[in-house]
């Protein structure tokens, strides 16, 4: 009974982030498909953090109205609803209107906010109901979150991508034909919609999972056995809801934070507790808007290739370097500041690049290629360390140091997919280019 409900609470985890992470590794496909191109990844950002309004919904209804609000329920709901959006993804992704003129993927906008929606408001839905279970429960639930995002990163690299090839293409202008190159790209080992339905996939096996979990009776015999230590933090990825660091840390230590409080709060000063806040605003900020709106702008000049690489080992650098924090942990300020230094050095490098597009440094060269994917990598890895690092060390401190590292989290987020928005879609500072049509000075 014990195995069975570690792999049931891990097939569980599995459904908080894997929709938004799938999305976000199979962007490199659809972006050359999509009206918006090069911008799409800006629209996302702000998508993302807009659907925040389910977890702040679900809060506000504890408060107002407590006890009355079931999680079993809004988990039920939420999870058919990311298994019926990734669905609707598959036949409708590619369907456009007219907007203010222009063709806009509405469709494919609005299906994503349902989803980000499913994901959000798994963070404030999912963990309290594995708070029913026993502490070494979570921490399975916590690798199966972890998983959400590596296995979408690993199944995109598996489905390839389409390489780039120049096509002499003809038009015929006052009978007279003209000769152009245009950009074509083969087919990847599988289609976007076999993606999709992966996905949804994968949101009916959490389903099924916590259909199980709610079904078992709370008399059971449990294992004293832990599979890993229970000082476990979370592991979910991608362009995630910060605020799941907030439950996750306050359950887990309310046990023990009554006796350790008053010596944990005089560990830190209120300067260092002001560079522990600014690290969780400028790492989130970060992470989840700046760099993430302009990443087609970084990698799209060195080829389709290079950008589908970018995205998906990044999605698997995430819970690789959370995994990581669980069993090295480092809590020095000095260390994480200056790792946190290293992460914003590679993260200048990706925004020098997207700056200079169409025409970056050393593009059309391989090494051009394998720095700007190992670029986006070590970005993404050592900032995802700090960012579990100074949760770990806030979730020891008190419970209300967690609730303010959300928010700070969520501000950084936000301040950095809104300050985004208008520099790559309205003021346009970053130039998109064409595969065969863009000339660089050499």
């Amino acid at each position: 009974m014990t195995l069975l409900i570690h792999v049931l609470a891990c097939a569980f985890g599995l459904g908080s982030w894997v929709a938004v992470n799938g999305l976000w590794v199979e962007l490199p496909l659809i972006v050359n498909t999509l009206p918006e191109g090069w911008e799409l990844p800006s629209y996302l950002t702000v998508i993302i953090q807009l659907a925040n309004l389910g977890p702040l919904l679900v809060t506000f209804m504890h408060k107002l109205y407590p006890g009355r609000l079931k999680e079993s329920g809004v988990i039920y709901s939420i999870l058919s609803i990311g298994i019926l959006a990734c669905i609707l993804l598959t036949f409708f992704w590619q369907e456009t209107t007219i907007v203010a003129g222009a063709p806009h993927s509405t469709a494919f906008f609005i299906i994503t906010f349902f989803l980000s929606l499913v994901d959000c408001t798994s963070s404030v839905t999912f963990l309290p109901f594995m708070m029913q279970l026993p502490a070494k429960y979570i921490t399975t639930y916590f690798i199966g979150e972890g998983l959400s995002g590596f296995i979408p990163g690993v199944v995109a690299l598996a489905q390839g991508v389409g390489v780039a090839k120049c096509v002499n293409t003809s038009t015929n202008l006052t009978d007279e034909n003209m000769w152009y190159l245009q950009t074509e790209y083969l087919p990847p080992n599988f289609s976007t919609e076999v993606f999709f339905v992966f996905l949804a996939a994968m949101m009916f096996v959490s389903l099924s999972a916590f259909i199980a979990l709610n079904k078992l009776p709370r008399t059971f015999e449990l294992s004293s056995e832990n599979l890993v230590t229970d000082t476990v933090p979370s592991v979910s990825s991608g362009l995630e809801n910060p605020g799941a660091e907030t439950n996750q840390g306050s359950e887990k230590s309310h046990g023990r934070e009554a006796a350790q409080s008053g010596s944990l709060q005089a560990k830190h000063s209120m300067y260092q507790l002001s560079f522990i806040y600014f690290l969780v605003v400028w790492v989130n900020g970060a992470t989840n808007g700046l760099l993430p709106s302009v990443q087609t702008y970084s990698c799209m000049p060195y080829g389709n290739l290079a950008y589908h690489l970018s995205a998906a080992l990044a999605s698997v650098a995430n819970p690789v370097a959370c995994t990581i924090a669980m069993f090295f942990q480092n809590r020095s300020l000095v260390f994480l500041g200056l790792l946190a230094v290293l992460g914003t050095g590679f993260g200048s490098y990706n925004m020098a690049m997207a700056a200079m597009s169409p025409c970056p440094l050393l593009q059309g060269s391989a090494a051009g290629e394998a720095i700007i994917v190992l670029s986006w990598l070590l970005f993404t890895g050592t900032l995802s360390y700090v960012k579990v690092m100074v949760g770990v060390i806030l979730r020891d401190r008190s419970h209300s140091a967690l609730v303010w590292c959300g928010a700070a989290a969520q501000m950084g987020s936000l301040v950095g997919s809104i300050t985004m928005f208008p520099l790559v879609n309205i003021y346009r500072l970053f130039k998109s280019g064409d595969f065969c049509n863009t000339e660089c000075p050499l």
